[in-house]
This record gives C-alpha cells, sequence and structure tokens, in this order.
C-alpha cells in the first residue's frame, strides 16, 4: 500500500504540476520529480555547466560520491541520456547521475548536439569529445582515467556503443577506444534499418549512405570493449530485437557481450528502475553496477 501511494504521488509530479517525464522519442525535465527519484543522499552535484568544446551544448555535469577528494582514484561512468536525438538535457537527469554516484562512481553526464543543429555524426562526434575530456581531466575530480566506462539508455545508448565499436569516433576526438573499459547501455538501437520515412531516426540520421554505417551492429570485432545490453521486453519504442542481435554478433566475432531483457518492462521502465522508489520494476541498477565494477577494476600489474 506504501508502495502504491509513494509511486502515485511520483506520477502525479511527474505528469502534472509543471512537471515533465522522460517519454518515448524525447527526454524532458523532471524537475521536482527528478529530486525526489534521485534518493540525493550520498552524491553531491560537483560541477555544473562545465565546457568540453566550443559548441553552446558542449558542456557536461559531473556528480560523485559525496565527500569525494582530487586525490582519490574512482571508476567513472560517462553516462549519455536519450531523447530520440531531438531532446535532452544534462540537468533533467541528476537522478541517473545520483544513482551511480551512490554506488561509488564518479559520473560524467554532457550535453551533446540534437536535431534540428546536429544530424548524424554530430551527436557521436560530440559524445567522443565528451569521453576524451573526461579522460583528460578527470583526475582533478577524484576519478581514474584509467577506469572509465561508458553508459546510456535508447539514443544515448547507440551513442555509447558506437563510440566503442567503431574506432574512428574515438580517433576524431583525439583518444582511442582503449580509454572505454566497458558499455552497460539500455534500451539502444542498434540495428534498426530501414528507416521509417520521415521518421526521427530518418531525419536525425540524414542523407547517409551506405546507411549500414551508422548501424552499431556494422562494427561488431572481437577486441572490443565489452557489452552489457539491457533491454525491457515489452519496449514498443526500441524493440528487444535490437539487443538480442548485437549481443548475438558480437558473441559471434568473439567479442563479449552480457544480454539481460527484463520481462514486461517498458522503453522508460529500464531507465526509471535507476531511481529507489521505482526500483521494484527491476535489479537495473545493481545489475548495471556489478558489470561496471567488474569492467573498470583497476589492472594488476604482473610482476616481472
Amino acid at each position: 500500500m506504501i508502495k502504491f501511494i509513494v509511486v502515485a504521488i511520483l506520477l502525479i509530479l511527474l505528469f502534472g504540476g509543471g512537471t515533465r517525464m522522460i517519454v518515448a522519442g524525447g527526454a524532458k525535465s523532471l524537475n521536482l520529480g527528478d529530486r525526489l527519484l534521485g534518493d540525493g543522499d550520498g552524491a553531491t552535484l560537483q560541477v555544473a555547466g562545465q565546457s568540453y568544446g566550443a559548441g553552446e551544448r558542449n558542456k557536461l555535469n559531473i556528480w560523485v560520491p559525496t565527500g569525494t577528494k582530487k586525490t582519490d582514484r574512482l571508476p567513472v561512468i560517462v553516462f549519455l541520456y536519450g531523447g530520440g536525438w531531438y531532446s535532452g538535457a544534462r540537468d533533467d537527469y541528476g537522478f541517473a547521475g545520483r544513482a551511480f554516484a551512490k554506488q561509488g562512481f564518479i559520473v560524467v553526464i554532457p550535453d551533446y548536439r540534437l536535431v534540428p543543429e546536429g544530424h548524424w555524426p554530430d551527436f557521436l562526434e560530440d559524445s567522443a569529445a565528451a569521453v576524451a575530456w573526461t579522460d583528460a581531466h578527470i583526475a582533478n575530480y577524484g576519478g581514474d582515467p584509467d577506469r572509465i566506462a561508458l553508459s546510456g539508455h535508447s539514443a544515448g545508448a547507440y551513442n555509447a556503443v558506437m563510440l566503442a565499436l567503431d574506432p574512428q569516433w574515438m580517433k576524431g576526438a583525439g583518444s582511442d577506444t582503449s580509454a572505454i573499459r566497458g558499455v552497460a547501455a539500455l534500451a539502444g538501437p542498434y540495428d534498426f534499418v530501414p528507416f521509417e520515412k520521415g521518421g526521427r531516426a530518418d531525419v536525425a540520421m540524414g542523407d547517409i549512405r551506405p546507411i549500414e554505417k551508422t548501424q552499431p551492429i556494422s562494427f561488431v570485432r572481437a577486441d572490443a570493449p565489452p557489452l552489457w545490453l539491457g533491454h525491457g521486453t515489452a519496449d514498443t519504442v526500441v524493440r528487444v530485437g535490437n539487443s538480442q542481435r548485437l549481443a548475438a554478433a558480437i558473441e559471434k566475432a568473439g567479442g563479449a557481450a552480457t544480454l539481460r531483457t527484463y520481462d514486461g518492462l517498458s522503453h522508460n521502465d529500464v531507465i526509471m528502475a535507476l531511481t529507489g522508489p521505482l526500483s521494484y520494476k527491476g535489479p537495473v541498477l545493481a545489475e548495471m553496477t556489478d558489470f561496471l565494477r567488474v569492467a573498470t577494476a583497476r589492472r594488476v600489474t604482473p610482476a616481472p
């Protein structure tokens, strides 16, 4: 009964009273709902609006476990939000920053160019630039540049997986895919051609030929960073087959991919399950962080 009341209050906050919710095709401001969903104790917004490039949207926020010192060397997550490449803002994802920071991670949440200002590959170039900035500067905030992983939801999951699989994006940002220790991605589109003519993906991707170069599944390789792919079986926005096909292709190529499907969860359920009050939807946060801890574990140098 108490759980029902809490969820009812959250729904009122999220869908009424001036607050907005993460919805299919767009991430909208959570405002008060974000704070309530975030479970803020134990996590601190250390930096807001740090530039990582020259563009107006080349800014990022950094969340840290409360009490983090500059001399710490904590594992790092660069979290890329969804929104169909049409909408989203770093300030709307404090709940994700808090959730991961409370688990002991430094969390970097960058903005990136969106339609209509940006199209493919602008959002990939910006995402790569944010990761390269993190690699170069995160030690100043208590993070370990040798322990960086990526995460994301929906369009952000696409961005994260593309950076890990196709080396050109990190190289273009002056870095390398070796900077990425792993990717934990939720409900991403990885194998989604043909595009619906005039649809969001069609417009966001632009007139790219061959179209296969926009698809993460085209770049599977044995030496890619390990992937953890989470997806709800009731997702009607990005079908679960995207994750299933990518995981199978990675394994066939000799790489490492973990597929986790959540029965009955929708496109939005899997990201909202990161929050305390809605964690009953599934063990998404626990399973993602279990993977990310292993992926970002300190490397042991063999004795000579």
